[in-house]
């Protein structure tokens, strides 16, 4: 899932350290790494199952590669802080995981190798999953595994209805109408103004044809409209402007609402509702067969330039036992995510059948940065502007996002 955008000045805060450590100091000019057997890894899975998930990966990886591993896990809200504080004293790890919308700026600001350069192989990742973690023609990171949205049902409430899932915006609206009743909203999801609102409403946007580079367009009015149209009908509550994905996800999770878009990071707290049925199917497009286009989250596996060359080659050794098959087969099942490669899908359904929508969209995912490389947070912000202008505001979604994009 989206968890926030770099900041906007991180390019050049780095910039002047990498340039220091380039010029000279420590052994080889470059940042310090320690022991030539032990590779650092840095990333933030720090919970479970993750923590412990990534940690055998990882480690199994180490053994199969020949070094020692020396990982270091830090809240996720806290990882690019200590990539500035690492880089300005030379001790940025030999591998370094990020989240997929940072890597385009953290490779401009040249803390980044290539992974061309060091013999890496991406056959068979989905194009959109390359494109994130590509600038200016280099690939400088390689992600496992992903995850998107679609929209989650309940199915005894829909059965009971005589209802069957919505697949257009028409239908959304309709079957979200006829679902509500009492305390029950017929539709939840999150429009927060935070990068979770942005990623929950970039399905709607970008499936209408609706473009970042300029969202005062009608094509991504049209997609606001609709989500106003479902809050003014009473369908969506007005609190969703406060919800985040996983506040969407209790809601569904007590009753409150009928239909969600949310993701599979939730698995965990639907399947320890008693009772609970719920059934999964891809967020409704704007017509009749029309494709939907959704984001795609998780984390990529980079290789820092440490100026220890020997080290680097054995760091993409490692980053590329991270992305075989085995590991991205076995990652998906135990976390709820989907392979990059979507060759691999079947298996993966196979062993979790809630994993069949998300794992259909693969092809078609986009990525968040794929329009406006390390100029996207901005973007995100503009959108998530606009939404909450347009809900809660007074505004026509025209204006919001005219207002929104003249910013």
């Amino acid at each position: 899932m989206a968890r926030r955008g770099t900041a906007r000045g991180l390019a050049a805060v780095l910039a002047v350290p990498l340039l220091l450590s380039a010029c000279g100091g420590g052994s080889g000019g470059g940042t310090t790494s320690g022991d030539s057997g032990t590779l650092r890894v840095l990333d933030y899975y720090n919970s479970e199952p993750n923590a412990t998930l990534w940690n055998d990966a990882i480690e199994a990886c180490g053994t199969e590669i020949g070094v020692e591993i020396d990982r270091e896990a830090v809240p996720g809200e806290t990882l690019i802080q200590k990539v500035l504080q690492q880089s300005s004293s030379r001790t940025l790890p030999d591998v370094l995981m990020l989240d997929n919308p940072d890597v385009q700026q953290i490779a401009e600001s040249g803390a980044l190798a290539p992974l061309g350069d060091l013999g890496i192989d991406s056959t068979g990742v989905a194009p959109g999953v390359l494109e994130a973690s590509t600038y200016e023609g280099e690939l400088y990171a390689l992600q496992p595994v992903t995850n998107t949205i679609a929209l989650f049902y309940n199915k005894k409430i829909l059965e009971e209805a005589g209802i069957t899932p919505p697949t257009t915006w028409e239908e959304l609206k309709t079957t979200a109408a006829a679902l509500t009743q009492g305390d029950q909203y017929g539709f939840a999801m999150s429009n927060i103004n935070t990068y979770e609102g942005t990623w929950q409403f970039l399905p709607f946007m970008w499936s209408n044809g609706g473009d970042e580079r300029d969202i005062a367009t009608s094509e991504t009015a049209e997609a606001l409209q609709l989500v106003k149209d479902l809050m003014e009908a009473g369908s969506l509550s007005q609190s969703s402007v406060t919800w985040s994905q996983a506040d969407v996800a209790d809601q569904f999770a007590a009753g409150n609402a009928a239909m969600m878009v949310n993701g599979p990071w939730n698995f965990g707290t639907l399947d320890a509702v008693e009772g609970l049925e719920y059934g999964i199917v891809p967020i409704p497009a704007p017509t009749p067969g029309g494709t939907v286009v959704s984001p795609f989250g998780g984390e990529a596996w980079a290789v820092p330039q440490t100026g220890d060359e020997e080290k680097m080659q054995k760091a993409a050794e490692l980053v590329q036992c991270l992305n075989k098959d085995e590991t991205q087969i076995e990652v998906s099942v135990a976390t709820g995510t989907v392979p990059t490669k979507p060759e691999l899908a079947d298996e993966v359904v196979a062993q979790n059948p809630n994993l069949a929508t998300f794992a259909e969209q693969v092809p078609d995912l986009r990525a968040r940065t794929g329009q406006l490389g390390p100029e996207w947070p901005e973007a995100a912000t503009k959108i998530y502007t606009a939404v909450q202008n347009a809900l809660v505001g007074g505004m026509t979604p025209e204006d919001a996002l005219r207002q929104a994009q003249d910013g």
